[in-house]
């Protein structure tokens, strides 16, 4: 667990303790002292804790010009136990939301199960990013995940599946990721 890192090819593009409109500015990290853990497991010091003893993330990329985040994550995403959608809500979106983001794509091949509570977060989020024309992509979560999310009927706030199963999205530059996941979007949109 502990060499599992969150993705750094975009660092010259974008970091998220340079923004000074991003929840993690001015943070410092160690490549030395692990901090952190998912259960009894050491994770990696680049990894951003918001509040759940379970989920990590990172924000690899954002474009406050177009409204675009990706936000990458690590772990378990537990809403049953420790409510991760509401810290991640009110300490990360809502903060992202007030800076004019309205476009996320959040990237999942490292989140190992899903736990549900309800679903008030998720539609509060999505319907502040309808009034705003915002939509959230989920790209690479597990087949297990996009399943469990589809039982409780997580994927009616998000575009999830598809083509967006399995993107390439390390082999890309961080615009066109963007741009491509706004297209599949857009045709997955209802009217």
């Amino acid at each position: 667990m502990h060499l599992l890192e969150p993705y750094y090819g975009w660092r010259g593009h974008y970091t998220a303790e340079e923004d000074s409109r991003s929840p993690f500015y001015g943070r410092e990290y160690s490549e030395f002292e692990f901090t952190n853990h998912l259960y009894d497991h050491c994770i990696h010091p680049q990894w951003d804790s918001f509040g759940s003893p379970s989920l990590y993330m990172k924000i690899l990329y954002a474009d406050y010009a177009q409204g675009y985040v990706i936000l990458e994550f690590m772990g378990e995403w537990n809403d049953c136990l420790h409510n991760d959608i509401m810290f991640l809500k009110r300490e990360i979106i809502e903060h992202l939301m007030a800076a004019g983001l309205n476009k996320y794509l959040i990237i999942g091949e490292n989140v190992l199960n899903f736990h549900y509570s309800d679903d008030c977060y998720y539609e509060e989020w999505f319907e502040e990013l309808n009034e705003c024309e915002g939509w959230i992509a989920a790209l690479n979560f597990p087949e297990h995940v996009v399943q469990q999310w589809s039982e409780a009927n997580i994927d009616s706030y998000m575009v999830i599946g598809g083509r967006l199963k399995e993107v390439a999205w390390r082999s890309l530059k961080p615009e066109i990721l963007c741009r491509k996941v706004e297209q599949y979007v857009q045709k997955r949109l209802p009217v």
